[in-house]
């Protein structure tokens, strides 16, 4: 379906308040910036479960929206009002500590073993196997609900790793932007992958706005992005950053080949297809680039790093894990894995 200019690349509208501290964000970010109620968000240092907390994903979204498209109505001056970088900071603190729990602890490594060891982490991952279900089992209800969920990133595929462009020089700069180039299409609009996507998308007679469902995927789904942007908008975090872009590289093709294949056996064509298709031929490329040139040449200008990319890759193979689950168990027990509409949520 079409949809208005406005709507398609953004800035969304602020969606429904998930809790507390969203809610008080939400009020605020719809008037004049200001300073937001004093410690705000300190209660999210007690949050049992920091992935799966409505609340917090929320806010942090809502926080790191602000860098990228922003959102409809809301004054630009909030992206640098510093008591919502302090919000923001709250909500970062046991989000990153549960990250770095999941993930354990990464191995010292030297340069030279870099991309071998990135092979280690990604041959021990044993998520769940949502690829698979999509391409043999899932029904077409099923694999618009994973299109939706998977929209939230995918509408800005590419534009988390770019924040690390600035923060490089040398070899791990120039294969980042060789992979960068690939994922915005060579300059050409058409052929995006973002653009790709909403193609996906609209075949699937899904809403293609920006952001347009962020209202019904949970929070487990906002964490999937909400680890990207903080790893890009930390330069304290630019190894984990590009390991986790290596992590999606180097586990990418399989999964994109049975996405695919899914949507044939349900009868969609290559056009529909075409996203999937083109990652499956890209990013057996980008693998190498990502893991050799981008990663080994980070870790060979700066050492110390290392650990910092082994922990971004299996904090991003871990968070996926954890969607994937979502997804399979709701199927499993004959439920959706998409929130409720807002309507019956206010009416709950």
């Amino acid at each position: 379906m079409s949809v208005a200019a406005g709507r398609r690349y953004g800035p969304a509208p602020l969606p429904a308040v998930r809790g507390p501290v969203s809610a008080a964000l939400l009020t605020a970010l719809s008037g004049t910036p200001g300073e937001l109620p004093a410690g705000l968000g300190a209660e999210f240092g007690a949050v049992a479960a920091p992935l799966t907390d409505e609340d917090l994903q929320l806010t942090l979204f809502l926080c790191y929206e602000l860098h990228y498209r922003g959102w409809s109505g809301v004054d630009e001056a909030w992206e640098w009002e510093p008591s919502l970088l302090a919000l923001r900071a709250r909500a970062e603190q046991p989000f990153e500590a549960a990250l770095r729990q999941l993930a354990g602890p990464a191995p010292a490594v030297l340069p030279a073993a870099l991309p071998a060891a990135l092979a280690d982490v990604v041959t021990a991952d044993g998520g769940p196997p949502l690829a698979a279900t999509l391409q043999r089992r899932a029904d077409l209800d099923q694999f618009r609900e994973f299109v939706t969920h998977r929209s939230i990133y995918h509408l800005r595929e590419a534009d988390p790793h770019s924040w690390a462009l600035p923060r490089l020089g040398g070899p791990a700069k120039a294969a980042l932007v060789e992979i960068q180039t690939d994922e915005y299409g060579n300059g050409r609009l058409d052929r995006m992958h973002a653009e790709l996507f909403r193609t996906t998308m609209d075949r699937l007679g899904l809403d293609t706005g920006y952001a347009a469902h962020l209202d019904r995927v949970p929070a487990v789904t906002l964490a999937t992005n909400n680890l990207m942007s903080l790893f890009g908008l930390h330069r304290r975090l630019r190894g984990a950053l590009l390991g986790h872009l290596a992590a999606y590289e180097m586990t990418s093709s399989l999964p994109n080949r049975r996405y695919g294949n899914g949507l044939r056996r349900l009868g969609f064509d290559a056009v529909a297809t075409r996203f999937y298709d083109e990652h499956v031929e890209a990013d057996a490329v980008h693998e190498q680039i990502a893991a050799h040139d981008m990663c080994g040449g980070l870790v060979r200008a700066e050492p110390a790093l290392a650990s910092d990319v082994l922990f971004g890759a299996a904090a991003a193979l871990a968070v996926d894990g954890l969607f994937a689950a979502h997804l399979l168990t709701a199927w499993s027990a004959g439920r959706s894995s998409l929130r409720p509409p807002h309507h019956a949520l206010a009416a709950a």
